[in-house]
């Protein structure tokens, strides 16, 4: 039964674009490219693209909230 599931969520978010939670810009494919940041705040996902990472690395190491930024 987690099979299932798991597939079926891997399919929906084949769907998706993945999108820069600061400024907005996407990515060309459902996946972030391995130069984007994630980040865990408030028991969620949120993807940085690699200017923004860059532009806050010591926020990110910091492991600052994203809002502090």
């Amino acid at each position: 039964m987690n099979q299932q599931t798991h597939h079926a969520a891997q399919q929906g978010a084949e769907k998706q674009t993945m999108v820069c939670s600061r400024c907005g810009t996407e990515a060309a494919g459902p996946q972030p490219p391995v130069t984007w940041t994630c980040s865990v705040e408030n028991g969620g996902r949120h993807y940085f693209c690699d200017d923004c990472a860059r532009d806050n690395l010591r926020a990110i190491e910091g492991r600052l909230d994203s809002s502090w930024w």
